[in-house]
């Protein structure tokens, strides 16, 4: 008997610290209610994301752009003169010096060879993207106070404090165009000779790219070498610096390389078949023009 007392009076006193009763604490038993519809949004499922009716229900798919009758957002803004052909407009992915000495002292640039685009590439910190509008790279003056190499280096874009930065210490520049057949070949030329197919020939540039490749002060490809030599001297006067004589340099040979204006590669021209199974070069029989 005292052990039933002790039970009820242990009940009586839950039932004066619990709550009351009521609709709004009572609760289903666990797993006792099943959910028919997935959580997807107003339909719960039943649409499988297609919506409700329309085209979007009906495996239409719209072209990119389209905005099921509104006004396009590219239609939406008047013209503006600034975007004409902005979807055309070459783009030069930029490495500054101090990106390029920090290459060179880290050997992943060799100095005593000539560095292009190529060579840039090989490093597998930069790289360009052809199908992109990327047509090379242009060299920027960012840690010119700092950039002390000695090279001769191809880019494709330069100004005139990059171009004193690399006369002043004794190396040469030059900016050069490459058409994007070529830049796919010079970007991993391995992948280029493992198709077993001719080194291609380099076009020349385009009508409005014409007159920086042929301009001496920006030390075009297509200047002419004594015009380049007068630019240097002045470019040496105007930033106040004595300029190296290349002739009496050592590395004069390296230093005064330069590829043909239709030619991709040092030491190989267009035509020839780079076989890296065989380890041989397949010349054509009949020579091929380079004009």
């Amino acid at each position: 008997m005292a052990n039933l007392r002790e039970t009820a009076d242990k009940a009586l006193k839950m039932l004066r610290t619990l709550p009351r009763v009521q609709i709004g604490n009572l609760r289903p038993n666990p797993n006792s209610k099943q959910n028919d519809k997935r959580g997807r949004a107003q339909h719960g499922g039943d649409k499988h994301g297609a919506g409700n009716k329309g085209s979007g229900q009906r495996q239409n798919f719209m072209r990119l752009g389209y905005e099921t009758g509104n006004t396009p957002f590219y239609m939406r803004f008047p013209y503006e003169p600034y975007y004409k052909g902005h979807h055309l407009r070459r783009q030069y992915p930029p490495i500054s010096l101090l990106q390029l000495q920090v290459m060179i002292d880290t050997n992943r640039i060799d100095v005593s060879q000539p560095i292009d685009l190529s060579t840039l590439c090989n490093t597998g910190l930069v790289s360009i993207d052809p199908a992109a509008k990327e047509f090379g790279f242009q060299l920027t003056d960012e840690g010119a106070d700092k950039y002390k190499a000695k090279i001769s280096i191809e880019v494709q874009h330069a100004k005139e404090s990059v171009i004193a930065a690399i006369e002043r210490n004794g190396g040469v520049i030059r900016t050069a165009y490459y058409d994007p057949r070529s830049l796919h070949a010079l970007k991993n030329p391995k992948k280029w000779f493992e198709k077993g197919v001719p080194i291609p020939k380099r076009m020349l540039p385009p009508q409005d790219a014409m007159s920086y490749y042929i301009s001496a002060e920006n030390r075009g490809y297509l200047a002419d070498p004594e015009e380049i030599s007068k630019h240097r001297l002045v470019l040496a006067q105007k930033y106040g610096y004595d300029l190296p004589k290349i002739e009496d340099d050592p590395q004069y040979e390296m230093l005064t390389a330069a590829k043909d204006p239709r030619q991709l590669f040092y030491g190989l021209e267009p035509g020839w078949v780079v076989n890296l199974k065989d380890q041989c070069i397949i010349k054509p029989k009949y020579e091929t023009s380079t004009v």
